[in-house]
């Protein structure tokens, strides 16, 4: 079944203070909205549709003819958003994911979870959720006695009704990623109501849940397995949490997977670094952009390497290695630059 996915990034990002659209700060050694577009480009063999806000080119800069793009000439919320795609959809695809461009740590193996359950069941949606605490201000999903998705709950909404108690201490969030399907999508997506917000007025996507259980269509939700794939950053607060579960990630993957390392609390490798087995990495390490090591080496303490190729069997230490080859059986000696440009 063909699948769209569409990536929300319009947002400025205002509470991050920052000249740079909020997505295109780097977790992980590349920018969030392309975490995001990986993930995308990982299930669905269509090119993402970003939506994207007026004047905006670094997006466009980032991903050039690798992506599709639309514009959202108003900030009016994340249904208005989405709908923004609907002429360049509509027709072309069965169904239909929108996710979010600030959402660096979500897999794809989630995405392709929703994408399946929502083709297996039927349902007209079927969205993200995640076990979270119940201090958290993500709405609240209310599901019936057949497990299905009966309601969103807004956490101002719930402390508005005679069961507050009870609405608050649910504890599956509404993580705001969706799979659709697609002509329910777009036969019903303009039937939104306009909701006041902080800035204005604003159509919520959320909104397309209750417009399905009111039709009496079905709606479902997958759990996801880390709620940590579920945090975004709008902040640079938030920016620091998603680096560190990010970080996590990676140094879990490694440890998994052969290596060792003698402090993961401060050991930062990127995403597209590549280690051999029984390498050894010890303590304020940096191995970023497209790096590779080799088997059995050693690694810092107090080193970084950065986009460079280091032989098998090598000692790197105190040092600094950038744009390099390394041979293997090499060692670099402290407060040693090698450079190759």
């Amino acid at each position: 079944m063909s699948l769209a996915i569409v990536i929300l990034a319009a947002g400025q990002g205002t509470r991050m203070k920052s000249k740079m659209q909020k997505i295109l700060h780097d977790v992980g050694g590349k920018p969030m909205v392309q975490h995001a577009f990986e993930a995308a480009t990982a299930i669905s063999n269509q090119a993402p549709v970003l939506v994207i806000g007026p004047g905006e080119t670094g997006v466009r800069e980032l991903f050039g003819a690798k992506a599709r793009y639309v514009v959202q000439p108003e900030q009016l919320g994340t249904g208005h958003a989405t709908q923004m795609a609907q002429a360049l959809l509509q027709g072309h695809a069965e169904q239909v994911i929108v996710t979010y461009g600030d959402m660096p740590l979500l897999r794809a193996e989630s995405l392709r979870r929703l994408q399946e359950t929502q083709l297996t069941t039927g349902a007209a949606i079927t969205m993200l959720s995640a076990i979270g605490d119940p201090q958290s201000s993500f709405g609240r999903i209310v599901r019936n006695k057949n497990n299905d998705v009966v309601e969103i709950v807004e956490v101002a909404e719930a402390r508005q009704r005679p069961n507050t108690a009870e609405l608050l201490a649910i504890r599956e969030l509404n993580a705001g990623v969706y799979c659709f399907s697609a002509p329910f999508l777009w036969e019903n997506i303009d039937h939104l109501p306009l909701h006041k917000a902080r800035s204005g007025h604003e159509y919520y996507l959320t909104d397309m849940v209750s417009i399905a259980v009111n039709k009496g269509l079905r709606v479902t939700a997958e759990i996801v397995a880390d709620a940590e794939e579920c945090l975004g950053a709008g902040t640079r607060q938030e920016l620091v949490a998603v680096e560190k579960a990010f970080r996590h990630r990676a140094n879990q993957y490694w440890l998994d997977n052969g290596v060792t390392i003698i402090d993961p609390d401060t050991t930062f490798i990127d995403q597209d670094v590549q280690i051999g087995q029984d390498t050894v990495i010890w303590p304020n390490t940096f191995l970023q952009g497209t790096s590779s090591i080799g088997e059995d080496c050693v690694i810092g303490p107090n080193s970084i390497i950065r986009n460079s190729t280091v032989g098998a069997a090598c000692r790197i230490e105190s040092a600094l290695v950038e744009d390099a080859r390394v041979a293997e059986a090499t060692r670099v000696t402290p407060f040693t630059i090698v450079s190759g440009q």
